[in-house]
């Protein structure tokens, strides 16, 4: 991204807020970028630390903000909170917003990071079937687990770090997933057995190689979920961690290039097919090097995913004990 012209305002639009955005806003700034940057999302809160909420559920927002508005005012940054981008038109340089303003830009930046995936079967829309996404999902689900039965559907990050968040708090625990162990395409099998026997020996139950059919309700509120196999899990809450979509509906329609499943493409520099326009975060797929340039879209707990989706490890070296949960995990190739 260029510098200012002098006598020229020179606008940069950063479109998300989550890290990517700040830490471009930042960058601009140390490099003495002294044109206008705008920073839009549709979050209620200004950059926060999206990573905290499956670990302090009941967390107050304010407590994983990145920065503190003072920040924005000392370095000029404007940030603009419950506006949603609807399109782009990359040919006048402009941005329309779900309020029907339009921004225009010198140069911009995709960051609208990714939202997660829902379950396609009966029953999702009952209350009390929550995904977690915001501060205020985290605290509903905290909320909701207090002495209750809570199903997870999900075996990465997401899920298994709330199911240890709930150990003592929930009534019972029980976790729900297609794979054989958790983490098995991420941080793999060897992992993801020792931390499914240590949860179980804290009493969290798994059924695992199995798939949700239907999650049944009584007067609008869920009760149980219906599994492939037959079997019935009693639930008073169902979380559900099974992957992400890429927030990138409002590109449709643009001359900005994405692949097969809404993600865009980038180059190693952030770039997209269209000059002056760059994209980072979630919502990328770039080339990785360690993949022999492979094309990947690598969430925010980077190097797991990583690790686990690249080419392939030929090895684990485990430093510690896990029984003790106090490990480090070398990935060799």
């Amino acid at each position: 991204m260029g510098a200012a012209v002098p006598g020229v305002t020179h606008t940069i639009l950063l479109l998300g807020g989550g890290a990517a955005s700040l830490i471009c806003a930042e960058i601009l700034r140390q490099e003495n970028f002294g044109g206008r940057i705008i920073l839009a999302t549709r979050d209620e809160l200004l950059p926060y630390d999206k990573t905290r909420l499956s670990k302090v559920m009941n967390v107050e927002s304010d407590t994983i903000l990145l920065r503190k508005r003072e920040f924005y005012h000392q370095y000029d940054i404007e940030v603009w909170l419950r506006k949603e981008a609807l399109s782009v038109d990359t040919d006048k340089k402009t941005v329309t917003f779900d309020d029907g303003s339009v921004q225009s830009y010198d140069q911009l930046l995709i960051s609208t990071g990714c939202r997660a995936k829902p379950l396609d079967v009966p029953g999702m829309d009952l209350d009390n079937v929550k995904m977690l996404e915001t501060p205020e999902d985290a605290r509903q689900i905290h909320e909701a687990s207090m002495g209750t039965n809570v199903a997870l559907v999900g075996t990465s990050f997401v899920g298994m770090e709330i199911a240890s968040y709930l150990i003592e708090k929930a009534s019972s625990i029980t976790v729900i997933g297609s794979s054989e162990v958790p983490y098995q395409n991420t941080l793999g099998s060897e992992i993801g057995r020792a931390i499914m026997k240590i949860l179980s020996e804290k009493n969290v139950k798994f059924h695992m190689s199995d798939h949700v059919t239907e999650i049944k309700g009584v007067d609008g509120k869920v009760k149980e979920v219906v599994l492939r196999s037959g079997k019935v899990v009693p639930a008073d809450i169902v979380v559900v961690g099974i992957g992400i979509k890429p927030n990138s509906e409002f590109l449709r329609g643009s001359k900005i290039q994405m692949d097969s499943k809404n993600f865009v493409t980038v180059d190693k520099y952030m770039r997209t097919n269209v000059p002056g326009v760059f994209c980072a975060g979630d919502v990328a797929t770039f080339p990785l090097a360690m993949a022999k340039g492979r094309m990947v879209n690598i969430g925010h707990w980077q190097m797991a995913q990583a690790h686990g989706c690249g080419e392939g490890y030929t090895d684990i070296v485990i430093k510690g004990k896990f029984e003790d949960m106090k490990f480090l995990a070398l990935y060799i190739k």
